[in-house]
Order: C-alpha cells, then structure tokens, then sequence
C-alpha cells in the first residue's frame, strides 16, 4: 500500500541554478514609455480607464491579483511603476508569481524550458531558488510576516545575492509600501518539491497574506476598483471569498468595479451561460465580472494579449483626467 512516507522529500536532487537557460531575462523586460506595439482600446478598457482615475481622485483603492504570467511576459517593470504612481494599493499573485519575481532578482533570469526538464526530474530542482525562498518563509513566518513580507525582508537583508532587486515586484512595492500577497496552493509550487520546503511555515504565511487581501478588498468601500489579469483560477476564487469577508463583516461595496484581463472570448459576457458550455466552467466570469456587481457596480472584461492591454493601462493612466 502506498503511503506517504513512501516518498522521502530530503532524497530530491537539485541543481544549480548558475548558467540555466532562462525564457525570461532582464535584458528582455519590457519598459514603460518604449512601447513597440499598438495601444490596445476597447469601449470596456476606456470605462475601466475612467473608474480607476474617478476612485483614486476620490481617494478610492485599487486591487490587483495577476497570474505569474504576467511576469513571465516580462512586464514586471509596468508592475512596479504602477505602484510607484500610487495607481494600485495592494498586488496579489499566486506561489509562482512570486518564484519568477524572486528568480529575477538573483539570478536575471527566469522560466526554465519545462518539456525537457520534466523528462529527467530536473524540473523545478534549483538549490538557490529553493533553499532561498523556503529560507525567507521559515524566517518570516518565525518573525509573524505574511509571505510577501517574508520575500521582500529576505531582499533586504541580502542585497547582494539580488543584483537585480530593482525589477522585483514584490520588493519595490515593499519599499515604496505597497503590500504584495501570495496565495499558496500546496503542492503548485516548485520550491514545494525541494528539500527545504517547510509546509508549516508555508501555510502560515500564505494564511496571513490573505487576511492582508482581505482587510484591501474590504477597503475598496462604494467606489473601488479590483482587477484580475491573467489568473483563471487562484485569482477569481481568492477574490470571492475575501469579498464575502468583507460583506460579512459589514463592508458591503455594492459600487465596486472589476475587470478581468485575459485572451478567451467571452462574446457577451454578461449573459447567463449554461452548464453545458465551456464559458460555466471560466471562474472569473462569474467570479470576477458578474457575481460581485449583482448589487450594483460594473464588471468589465478586457480581452486581449498581456503584452498589449498591460503597457496600454499604464499608458492610460499616464494623465490624472477623470
């Protein structure tokens, strides 16, 4: 019979992760104001436009869960000044979202080429990334942190193993005081497969990053903005259950807006869909754009390539107009 034990985490081999071939570099990042491609446009995007720049007038907040993607399309850059600009208070991602954002900082680089390391049981096996960042957790979560906390503190006080610190998301937010959360599913991960892995401290600091979600989602009161790009599934799902926190516990935000980025047409989105089309089965249709404004509000859908919509938000928000 197989049991757990079968399985002995402290056998696993890892590797190096110095001269790795990287998909994403920091010589490829993108950077804000040298945009190559078109601006992307659509009648939903203009309104999104006008409601994030009517509630930060208003001194409203803005809410961000992004698919590590997002990254790894190399728009870390557009993140961080984003929250630098003051436009976003509060980033939220999934586990890999921060691994990606913690390779860039050491190692300028990130996204391994996954069908060839899957086939020998490299995949995923890097010593600095995984003793690294299970290192920062087990210490934050000593030190009573949440999981962004731990990442960036760990940062901090090791500048000079992140040479390039300055294109990490997580860490610019920290010092400019936005906070960044992770929201951890066990076993997604690819620092969960290294020896190091404490899944103790693991749970308890994703576990306190989404009260951090929490407690921004609730302050989003009658006029903010939450955003979803890119994250299909972590992304819709956390963003539900904090919303029901907040109404539970009297924040009811019956004039919020949402809007979620991703490339499925969706047609019209707003119309009811049966169990028997794939569209039932897209959480943040339901999640992000329609369940959350049935009191009011407006859920928006923006449908187009990260690549084009991300630049062209930050385009957008270059001026204060209403």
């Amino acid at each position: 019979m197989f049991t757990p034990e079968s399985i002995d985490f402290s056998k696993t081999k890892t590797y190096s992760a110095a001269g790795r071939h990287n998909l994403v570099t920091i010589e490829n990042l993108r950077v804000p104001n040298a945009e190559k491609d078109g601006l992307f446009t659509s009648d939903e995007f203009e309104i999104l436009l006008r409601q994030i720049k009517k509630a930060k007038a208003a001194g409203q907040k803005v809410t961000c869960f992004y698919g590590a993607h997002v990254i790894k399309c190399g728009l870390s850059n557009y993140l961080i000044s984003l929250a630098e600009q003051g436009w976003i208070d509060h980033f939220a991602s999934n586990g890999a979202g921060s691994i990606h954002d913690f390779e860039l900082a050491y190692l300028g680089g990130t996204s391994e080429h996954v069908p060839t390391a899957i086939e020998d049981g490299s995949f995923g096996m890097w010593e600095e990334t995984g003793a690294w960042m299970n290192e920062a957790i087990r210490r934050g979560a000593a030190a009573g942190l949440g999981y962004g906390q731990s990442l960036a503190a760990y940062v901090e006080a090791h500048p000079e193993r992140f040479p390039y610190r300055d294109h990490c998301v997580f860490y610019r937010a920290y010092r400019c005081g936005v906070p960044v959360t992770y929201h951890v599913t066990m076993g997604t991960d690819i620092i969960h497969q290294h020896p190091a892995a404490d899944f103790a401290a693991l749970g308890q600091t994703s576990g306190k990053d989404f009260g951090f979600f929490c407690a921004s989602v609730a302050a989003l009161d009658d006029a903010g903005v939450h955003l979803n790009i890119g994250s299909a599934v972590t992304g819709a799902e956390v963003f539900l259950k904090a919303l029901s926190i907040a109404r539970n516990q009297g924040h009811m935000l019956k004039h919020i807006t949402t809007a979620n980025f991703d490339i499925i047409p969706l047609g019209d989105y707003k119309s009811d869909v049966g169990k028997d089309t794939y569209e039932y089965y897209y959480r943040p249709r339901k999640n992000v754009i329609n369940r959350p404004v049935s009191m009011g509000g407006v859920g928006l859908y923006i449908c187009g390539n990260h690549e084009v919509t991300i630049p062209s938000l930050w385009k957008g928000l270059q001026t204060d107009k209403a």
